[in-house]
């Protein structure tokens, strides 16, 4: 008798699972989205953002996350303002250590060669010209900060490379550099 049992109850088991089957309509999904999304162009109008914006502004008066604000503009008048006010907010271990050269060896000594002549392996081979030697040049520490900030004539910007403090350890090391010509 209990064969009998196991055999109809297996048999009952077998009919109600194949009997939620039918290839011609499939079986409910949950979450279709997840199986059929819908494709969208990647610059195209969406109803995600508020007023039919492409994407949405940070609010007024933020900044980013590690930015450091510079107040000096950058202008000529933002420069001689630079050269007579900033002063480096290096303390007294980090002046004059071996991070400053090993920077400058790696974003100036190509225009400006090793001893800060103007006489880098680019000015030898002539693709700039006109790079000046620090020793012909009135700069303080607040001037070289601001130049490796904005860049000056034909010198580019180190804002993105370089952060704040690294730029200070720069003028400090080009500073030194200036002592010894």
């Amino acid at each position: 008798m209990k064969r009998v049992y196991k055999t109809a109850l297996l048999l009952g088991i077998t009919v109600l699972v194949t009997s939620c089957h039918n290839n011609k309509s499939p079986n409910y999904q949950y979450f279709p989205n997840m199986y059929e999304s819908a494709g969208y162009e990647t610059y195209s109008e969406s109803a995600a953002f508020k007023n039919g914006k492409e994407g949405q502004l940070p609010p007024d008066g933020t900044i980013n996350r590690g930015f450091e604000p510079y107040e000096y503009a950058n202008t000529t008048e933002g420069y001689e303002l630079a050269k007579a006010n900033s002063k480096s907010p290096l303390d007294s271990i980090d002046r004059g250590s071996e991070k400053g050269k090993e920077l400058f060896e790696i974003y100036c000594i190509s225009c400006h060669g090793a001893s800060g002549n103007g006489k880098g392996k680019l000015v030898e081979r002539e693709k700039f010209l006109g790079v000046p030697s620090y020793k012909d040049r009135v700069i303080t520490e607040g001037s070289i900060f601001h130049v490796v900030t904005y860049g000056l004539n034909s010198m580019g910007s180190h804002a993105n490379q370089l952060s704040a403090h690294e730029r200070w350890l720069v003028a400090d090391y080009v500073l030194k550099l200036k002592s010894q010509l």
